[in-house]
Formats: C-alpha cells, structure tokens, sequence
C-alpha cells in the first residue's frame, strides 16, 4: 500500500501551503478506482454470502434468520455511515486543496465519534435483538435463530462500525487498492473460520456472526495502523474540534436515507415477506445478499470512484474536471448495468440453486432473479448519480430522491402480493417500480449541475 508521503497530493510548495493538485479524469482514471472499489465492495458484502451459504446446513429457519437479519444491519449500518459519508466528501476536498493537516483533524474526530457509536450500539443491539427478531415478524425457530445471531453481532459490533469509515478515508484520497487488500484479507479470514465456528464449535448460526467480525477486527486494525502511519495521525488528533459538526451535517441525509431504506425492508419483512412463508424470507435474503452481493457492488464501485474523483476535483477549484466524472462513468455504468440484467434473468435458476436445497426457497429466489434482471440498469445509472452527489456533498439532494420511493415501496409490495394476488412477484416488482423512479429523480439532479457550486 503506497504512502500518502509517495503520493502527489502530498507535495508541498516550499514558499507556502501544500499544492493543490486536481485527479486526472478519464475512462482510465475512473477504472484504476472503480475496478478496486468494485472488488473490495463484493468482499465487503462477502460475509453475508458467507453466511448464507454456510448456515443452509443448518436449517431452514437459520438460512431465514439469517436473511432477515440483513436488514437489522443495514439499519444500523446507517450510524456508521454518519460519520463515514460525512468525512469521505471532506476529506476528498482537503485532499484536493493540500491541507494535510486538516485531513488528520477530520479522521481523528471520526475515529472518536465512531469509537462512542460502537459502544452505545452494542448496548442497545444485545439488549434489544429477541424484541428485533419479533418485530421482523419472526416466530419459532426462525425467531430464536435470529435472536442469536444477531447477539453474537452486536457484543462484537466495533470491527463492523470502523470499516466504512477505513474505506471512505483511503478512496477520499484516492487509494482503493489498501481497501481491496484489507477486505480480500478479511473474507479470507471469514471463509475459512465461518464453517469451523458453524459445524466443528458447534455454534450454529452465532459461529457465522463471530467469524464475520472476527474476521473484520484484523482487517480494520491493521486499516487503523496504515490510515496513521500515512498521514501521521497522532492522538491529539483524536480529541480535536471544529470539524465534526460538519462531519455530522453531511453525514445525516446519508445516514438518514440508509436507516430509511433498511426500515422500508424491515416493513417490507413484517407486513408482506414473512406473511408470505419463511421460504420467500429465504428467498429474499439469496436475492438480495447473493445475488445482488455480486452485481450492486459493481455499480456501487463506479459510484466509490466518481465521489472520490468528485470531490477533489472541487477541492483543487476545477468544477470542470467534476462535471466531465458524470460524463466518463455513464458510459461505464450503461455497459455493466446491461450485463447485470443479462447474468440475473439467464443465470435465475443456476445461481439461486447455489444457495439452496429446498424446493419452494429455490423457485421463490429464481423469481425475484427474473423480475428484478427488469431493474439492474436502472439501479446502475441510480448509484453512479447517488456517487457523483454524495462525493460533492450533496447528501440533503441524494436523501429527497430516494427516501419517498423507498416508502412507497411499503404499501405497494403488500397491495400487489395480496389485494391483487402477484405474491412473491409483487414485493419483487414494487422493488423494480420504486428503482425507475429513483434513478429519474437522482439523474435529473446530477445533469442540473448544481451540486458543481456546493459549499462545504
């Protein structure tokens, strides 16, 4: 992993402050970032892969738990993430603009307001995960399942709340290849600790949960000792002020939207999903965590590169340099939201048989493959436009596109499955519905070009 020292943002001018330094913007620029980011994002969700695959084993109501349980996370991910979105924007401008120093400030005050999350979350997550697995409309088995997988998770939540703010720091300043390592490390971890924890301990699905952050806690310290070794953060740094109310400020929208999206699927779980049968729980989670763990991170990489070539383009004052990201990358994400609709609607059968052995689990995932192949284009111009406002600092913009279709998505999917008879098939067309609409609005906002004279 390169230096920050080695790097060109690092230059200083000898007569005065550090050289602004704009990125380089084209089709190469872009992949050198997007490829990484695409990579370690794929890993990143890889635990859930992991998971899924490893607990079919043992038993149906595990592989819901589990499943259902993707959602909590996501739910609580958004915490992280309000610090994580809110210090990427800026610590992409200061790198732009050459203020070292005041990258330092801005990851040292994260890093404390992480470490406070961390604990407050792991409070409230083990105390409050049987009444979680009861609200995602759970019982039994399935219930109990989830209730302790998702103890196991939050008693060893740090590792998972350090790591968006360890990876938004490195692509802030333009390095994806120390995140790609560091994940591809961790998911080497998980796959082989996850089955000796399942199967050999005998943990069943608590053993997938620890092997997860077990996994992640090397990988996030050895992302800590790099991220202070480059930029010479020291522990002064952690106690300083002036940077995260800002950090806050930028950070909400993102955090808000994702706590939004994952209460929309937990609403989606309790009035339609689970009503439905534990195997369209299944179902959803192969969906969403598999198959989607492999293609969304694609979009999602593009997204990474353009926010990162984004905001120090803004940084260094060159608004021109921003503007051409948008241009560069849609082309990209075009050529790979058509290949992701062709693998979900020919590979639906093949893939989904991957995860699962039952019959119904099987046909109700295949599905969900074939509609939502209908969505993946739009769902790729959606994230390269949500990268581009997001890494400007546009966060309130990326919030109000998404966050009232998100809520559609609720009464839509329960009117379609039931009142009109579609089943399965009508919580996978509301989520196909809600996407159009989505990618609409957030490339509307992105052509406008008003986020070129945002002022952070």
């Amino acid at each position: 992993m390169r230096r920050a020292a080695e790097s060109p943002e690092a230059e200083r001018n000898p007569s005065g402050p550090p050289l602004c330094r704009p990125p380089r913007i084209g089709v190469g620029a872009l992949l050198w970032l997007a490829l990484p980011s695409a990579a370690f994002t794929v890993l990143t969700n890889g635990y859930r892969i992991v998971d899924q695959y490893f607990v079919q084993g043992v038993s149906v109501a595990a592989q819901a738990a589990v499943s259902a349980s993707v959602f909590v996370l996501i739910l609580f991910y958004a915490a992280f993430e309000l610090v994580a979105a809110g210090a990427g924007p800026l610590i992409a401008r200061a790198t732009g603009a050459g203020d070292l120093e005041r990258r330092r400030r801005l990851l040292g005050q994260s890093l404390s307001a992480v470490l406070v999350q961390s604990a407050l979350l792991m409070a409230i997550g083990v105390a409050a995960a049987p009444a979680i697995a009861v609200a995602l409309g759970l019982s039994g088995a399935p219930a109990a399942e989830c209730s302790r997988y998702l103890t196991a998770l939050f008693a060893t939540i740090l590792p998972l709340a350090l790591t968006p703010l360890i990876d938004q720091t490195f692509l802030a300043m333009g390095n994806a290849r120390a995140p790609l390592v560091l994940h591809a490390l961790s998911l080497a971890l998980n796959v082989a600790l996850t089955p000796i924890l399942i199967y050999e301990a005998g943990l069943g699905v608590v053993g997938a949960a620890l092997a997860s952050n077990a996994a992640r806690g090397v990988a996030s310290a050895l992302g800590i000792w790099q991220l202070s070794r480059d930029l010479g953060l020291r522990s002064a740094h952690l106690w300083a002020h002036g940077e995260l109310r800002r950090i806050l400020r930028i950070g909400a929208p993102m955090a808000l939207g994702t706590a939004l999206f994952a209460g929309v699927y937990w609403g989606l779980l309790k009035t339609t999903v689970s009503p439905l049968g534990a195997h369209v729980n299944a179902a959803l989670g192969i969906g969403f965590s598999a198959l989607e763990g492999f293609t969304w991170p694609l979009f999602h990489g593009i997204a990474l590169a353009s926010a990162s070539l984004v905001g120090r383009a803004l940084g260094a004052q060159r608004p021109d340099l921003a503007q051409r990201v948008l241009r560069t990358a849609f082309p990209v994400s075009t050529v790979l939201g058509i290949a992701a609709t062709a693998a979900f609607y020919f590979g639906a059968v093949p893939l989904t048989g991957l995860f699962t052995d039952d019959d119904a689990v099987h046909r109700a995932a295949a599905e969900y493959a074939v509609i939502l192949a209908a969505s993946q284009l739009f769902l790729a111009w959606e994230s390269l436009c949500e990268g581009v406002l997001a890494g400007a600092g546009a966060t309130r913009v990326v919030f109000w596109c998404s966050a009232p279709l998100n809520l559609l998505r609720i009464p839509l999917a329960w009117v379609l499955a039931f009142p009109l008879g579609w089943g399965p098939a009508g919580v996978w067309w509301a989520i196909n519905l809600t996407t159009y609409g989505k990618a609409a609005l957030k490339g509307w906002m992105a052509w406008r070009g008003r986020w070129l004279r945002l002022d952070l």
